[in-house]
């Protein structure tokens, strides 16, 4: 699951692929949007941790990751 979260007062936005559901995604952004917790706290593919504070938290956009094409194509 390809995620981007876009920080305030940040120029970039922070993308990751994660391993887990678009349920669980949006579960925990809405706890720490709701005050449950102060932070935003997802794993990527890899094992790392992105931490992100709820009350800088700008939007969450959750969706398929994009597959990549290789080769070259018919014109």
């Amino acid at each position: 699951m390809e995620v981007k979260i876009g920080v305030q007062h940040a120029p970039r936005e922070i993308v990751l692929e994660s391993g887990l559901a678009a349920e669980e995604v949006e579960r925990a952004v809405a706890d720490a949007l709701a005050g449950k917790a102060q932070l935003l706290s997802l794993v990527d593919d890899r094992g790392r941790k992105v931490l992100v504070p709820a009350d800088r938290l700008a939007y969450v956009e959750i969706g398929e990751p994009t597959v990549r094409k290789v080769g070259f194509g018919a014109m």
